[in-house]
């Protein structure tokens, strides 16, 4: 049965309410909507990316007009980052998706469990660590990798992970965010290298048009919603979705 672009606008629309409220998990959120529709997981994938170049680059753009993008931690991120993101890109366009989607459900529970873990954290951790080592290379080559395979999970995986260590919120999400956009860039060009898009194309306008909606009401809600009952909300209905497209994978 043919999905109603209808359908895509609103999982656009919600993933990036999440997002626009969180900062983060526009793509684990899309992902996980669009793998409990019956979408095939690279088509997923990489319908969320292709959509996601547009809002990363308003928003790495943003931030670096803001002042919040540390230069040092950019460096830091952004090759690994886009090697692990080819990779990973390159990994899912190379499996047959049926074969990947449960354990692709399995990561994005993961992260569902990670988002619900880290509301119970907010505000645990009061001193801020200015120092960026060499070692955060290899978290944005993980971020990067993860989020390829599960169509996001760079916000939840690199920032979530950088913040509870002590490292600035503002700047850290703004140099995240910052490096996301050349990221999802790169991932996206190798889907397209790879993939025909023709029958894709409801998919990533669906996508668009649902998230451009979205932006300016979430903007106005982010300042009103408590965001640990938000992260708490959002991390069960993605262990919710994730656990139901494993039993379907699996039966």
């Amino acid at each position: 049965m043919e999905i109603s672009i209808l359908v895509y606008v609103l999982v656009g629309f919600i993933a990036q309410m999440i997002d626009g409220a969180l900062g983060m998990a526009y793509g684990v959120s899309s992902n996980t909507f669009l793998l409990s529709l019956g979408i095939p997981p690279a088509a997923a994938s990489a319908s969320v990316h292709m959509a996601e170049v547009v809002t990363t680059g308003i928003s790495g753009a943003s931030h670096w007009k803001l002042g919040n993008v540390n230069w040092k931690l950019v460096r830091r991120l952004l090759i690994p980052g886009v090697i692990g993101g080819i990779t990973g890109a390159y990994l899912l366009t190379s499996i047959d998706g049926n074969i990947l989607k449960p354990y692709i459900a399995a990561y994005l529970l993961i992260m569902g469990a990670v988002i619900v873990y880290k509301a119970f954290r907010l505000n645990s951790n009061h001193n801020v660590d200015e120092s960026y080592s060499p070692r955060i290379s290899l978290l944005g080559l993980l971020g990067g990798f993860c989020d390829a395979i599960g169509g996001g999970g760079w916000g939840p995986v690199v920032t979530s992970t950088l913040v509870a260590r002590g490292k600035n919120p503002r700047v850290t999400i703004g140099s995240v965010n910052f490096s996301e956009f050349f990221i999802t860039f790169a991932q996206s060009v190798l889907f397209v290298i790879t993939l025909s898009f023709g029958e894709y194309w409801q998919i990533i306008l669906g996508l668009l048009i649902g998230g451009a909606i979205a932006a300016p009401i979430a903007a106005r809600l982010s300042q009103k919603l408590p965001m640990k009952t938000l992260m708490i909300f959002v991390g069960i209905l993605i262990i919710v979705l994730s656990i139901r497209t494993i039993y379907l994978a699996l039966t």
